[in-house]
């Protein structure tokens, strides 16, 4: 398969009316798969009302057909034709982070969605993406867009239509390239069905604000146990691993440099994530700074290109420091802990 590089300006005005928008649309009304830019990652999009499109997803990333798909929608209209219900918390939540990296579960209604994009259960995870070549795109083909992130199964989420086209190309129809995503990290997902909302995925949206306008909100106890059984099905999988084997390390930097001296001593190459304030400290092979630590920020916006940037080096082992779980640094954890496979060492 030829896969169709679109490149649109996201700055430009009038982009419902751009070709490119217009040429990518398209291929989604025929039931193929296009990936779009989002503020989040890029997103790997496809009819949530056909099998066939849906089927076409899970083949090109080679996901687990038991892990449901996100909807994108344009506008809130859109979202009346598919949920039984919209519970007034979830009301709240959309006025105030939509459009957003908050995704929110509701009853769905029968009959309408791709069985295969909801892996058969009762509820849909929804979603109205902060970009404006998104929203150009999802107004155009006038249909709710299933679209995990834009990568081959458990490598790290792509953050550019570079990272797109190296895992996918000639896998899909295209890919809208809208430059560079911003918040780095996949949206909030937020469960509403229940009284209590409950986080099942951190994300761009962190737990203190959604409290701030909420109320009490519950996090499931599969984030931080490992023996419990996640409420969403796809967070029990490894997600964003780099090639190399991935450990976090918690401990002072210079009990960090003694482990990358252990293994370089062994003859392997070595790996080091580490921020900007630290950089300096570190002598391994390969020495990565992700973002600032004084601004997690931007540590959420550079760490899945860091760990693909990994992946052009010769390193054997990979060592990461680790981060705050206050508000966003609770989805960086998160993140490094699924790539790392949860494999911590402590000093």
């Amino acid at each position: 398969m030829n896969t169709k590089v679109w490149k649109v300006d996201k700055y430009v005005d009038n982009l419902v009316n751009n070709p490119q928008v217009v040429d990518a649309a398209h291929f989604l009304r025929e039931n193929e798969v296009v990936a779009l830019p989002t503020e989040t990652v890029y997103g790997l999009g496809g009819n949530a009302e056909s099998d066939e499109a849906v089927a076409k997803i899970f083949a090109a990333k080679g996901r687990p057909s038991d892990n449901p798909l996100i909807i994108h929608i344009a506008d809130r209209e859109q979202l009346l034709r598919f949920v039984a219900e919209v519970p007034a918390k979830a009301e709240i939540l959309m006025d105030a982070f939509w459009p957003g990296p908050l995704t929110v579960i509701f009853k769905k209604k029968e009959g309408v969605l791709s069985e295969k994009a909801t892996a058969g259960l009762a509820t849909v995870a929804v979603r109205m993406p902060d970009h404006p070549v998104a929203l150009a795109l999802l107004k155009v083909c006038g249909l709710p867009i299933a679209a995990p992130s834009a990568n081959s199964s458990g490598k790290p989420s792509p953050t550019n239509a570079v990272h797109v086209m190296d895992d996918l190309n000639g896998k899909i129809a295209g890919v809208l390239d809208g430059g560079a995503t911003g918040v780095g990290v996949e949206s909030t997902v937020v469960d509403c069905t229940e009284s209590v909302p409950v986080i099942l995925r951190p994300g761009g949206v962190t737990k203190e604000q959604l409290e701030a306008v909420i109320g009490e909100v519950r996090v499931d106890p599969a984030l931080t146990d490992e023996a419990a059984k996640p409420k969403a099905p796809g967070m029990k999988y490894r997600h964003y691993a780099p090639n190399a084997p991935l450990y976090m390390v918690s401990g002072t930097r210079e009990f960090l440099q003694g482990l990358v001296e252990e293994k370089r001593q062994e003859g392997l190459q070595v790996g080091v994530l580490t921020t900007v304030e630290n950089v300096e400290f570190y002598h391994a092979d390969v020495v990565f700074a992700c973002g600032r630590r004084a601004e997690l920020e931007t540590v959420a916006t550079a760490l899945y290109d860091t760990l693909r940037r990994f992946n052009e080096t010769d390193v054997d082992i990979i060592y990461s420091e680790v981060f705050s779980s206050t508000g966003v640094g609770h989805a960086i954890m998160n993140r490094l802990q699924k790539a790392a496979g949860n494999k911590l060492i402590t000093e």
